[in-house]
């Protein structure tokens, strides 16, 4: 029987499985971290913050759903056939391997573990070891894959939940201070919205809704919904009710990091703050229980991503390397990615994020609005070439000081402030996109004329 609208006990449902796929290690301690350097700029910082970590993932999601796409790869084949196979390679290893996965081993490593054998064993050494378990366990559980995933994901998040809730509720009861009264970060002086909309593209959402909006359609596809369109209106009914309880989420722990200033500094990253701030409010113990639940919970994640980017690996190149040989793979990758911290992950991931994000959310942009130009190539291919030409831009910028200076890139980015408007605001490639699009246009009506 096909349907053109699900349930309210539907909707809940597949808006429950968005938010297992969106909810990770990324998500905690971005936006605790954000709240520190936020200050009393945290509303934009806010709205920054959700628009690129609520909003734009959920509109991936629909933009696979409204092109009726069986993945990402047949949706970035709208650009092309060897662009597909790039880009559906690019996001994968972004969200696995390169940085996704080794995050929630250091993100673990971080909350739970550093705290408790500071000053007693080396860092190094104790997170070689950690991550050397972690990574063990996940391994054996992807290239086994049974109930585990499921009973953690039943199990642990909602355990996981409770205590955030009893951290976040504890801080904001009990505040450090007053927001009004919190000096921003130097970065946060100016343009917090925009400055947080990259802190957003940390979670690494957007790139993971196009990575693995199929199964949420595929979910809503066995609920008896078949036609793109309403599956399309589905995917954001559902969505919403996935973006409010992650909006919430966000909007009180970025205000618990916020008013966490009054008892701590700035830290180096998100994963110091929140181990600071759960071992202020509930003790040794209460930490403890906190880290253990984030361990299963990033372990749950982990399996996950490596069983999703080696099925993915198999579909796009069979014939080739089993699914066995693409899981140890990653997770060996993962294992020696992990063991640089998580501060140095989260460094080297934002520049690849700032390449990546642009031509992803113009993808999801074309694939939204594709029925008003009939999904026309030439005009998919302009937006995203000129796109990328912008976004390899603030890839250079965002690059670490030194590696920038040594590869001798500064005069690129004074170059690019200098023609890119809005580059400084992180949306350089706005202008080149819509040159694109015009190009594109235009192209597409010249064929017309003379087709006619």
């Amino acid at each position: 029987m096909q349907n053109t609208k699900l349930s309210l006990k539907q909707r809940i449902l597949v808006g429950g499985t968005l938010f297992g796929m969106f909810f990770g290690a990324g998500n905690l301690i971005f936006p605790v971290h954000l709240g520190q350097m936020a200050g009393r700029n945290v509303l934009p910082a806010m709205i920054g913050f959700i628009i690129t970590a609520v909003g734009i993932p959920i509109l991936g999601v629909a933009a696979i759903g409204n092109t009726h796409s069986d993945g990402l790869q047949a949706l970035a084949d709208k650009v092309g056939k060897k662009y597909s196979y790039f880009f559906t390679c690019l996001l994968y290893l972004t969200i696995g391997p390169f940085f996704a996965i080794p995050r929630c081993a250091t993100t673990s490593f971080t909350t739970g573990i550093a705290p408790i054998t500071a000053g007693k064993v080396s860092e190094t050494l104790a997170l070689f070891i950690f991550s050397l378990i972690f990574f063990a366990l996940v391994l054996l559980f992807s290239l086994r894959p049974g109930n585990i995933t499921l009973w953690i994901g039943k199990i642990i998040n909602p355990i996981f939940l409770i205590f955030l809730a009893i951290l976040v509720i504890s801080a904001l009861v009990h505040p450090g201070a007053a927001v009004s009264l919190v000096e921003p970060d130097s970065s946060y002086q100016s343009g917090a919205l925009f400055s947080a909309m990259v802190e957003g593209y940390g979670t690494m959402d957007a790139i993971a809704g196009l990575a693995f909006g199929i199964i949420v359609i595929d979910v809503i596809r066995q609920m008896g919904v078949k036609k793109d369109t309403d599956i399309a209106k589905e995917v954001i009914h559902s969505g919403l009710l996935t973006g409010l309880l992650m909006a919430l989420i966000y909007v009180l722990t970025i205000l618990m990091g916020t008013q966490s200033r009054g008892l701590f500094e700035i830290s180096e990253n998100g994963g110091i703050a929140l181990a600071q701030i759960s071992g202020h409010y509930l003790g040794s113990a209460g930490s403890m229980i906190l880290a253990v639940t984030i361990t299963f919970a990033c372990l749950k994640t982990s399996i996950g991503l490596v069983t999703s980017c080696s099925e993915a690996f198999v579909r796009m190149f069979p014939n080739r390397l089993s699914y066995r040989t693409w899981a140890v793979i990653f997770t060996v990758f993962s294992f020696c990615v992990s063991n640089i911290g998580l501060s140095s992950i989260i460094t080297y991931s934002i520049p690849v994020l700032m390449l990546i994000y642009p031509p992803a959310i113009s993808l999801i942009i074309l694939a939204l609005c594709g029925k008003l130009f009939d999904h026309d190539r030439k005009i998919y291919i302009c937006v995203t070439a000129f796109t990328w030409i912008a976004a390899i831009f603030d890839f250079i910028k965002t690059l670490p000081e030194n590696i920038r200076a040594a590869l001798y890139l500064d005069q690129a980015v004074v170059i690019a402030r200098k023609i890119l408007p809005f580059f400084d605001l992180n949306l350089g490639w706005l202008i080149p996109a819509l040159i694109g699009l015009v190009i594109g246009i235009i192209l597409r009506s010249a064929k017309k004329m003379k087709q006619a």
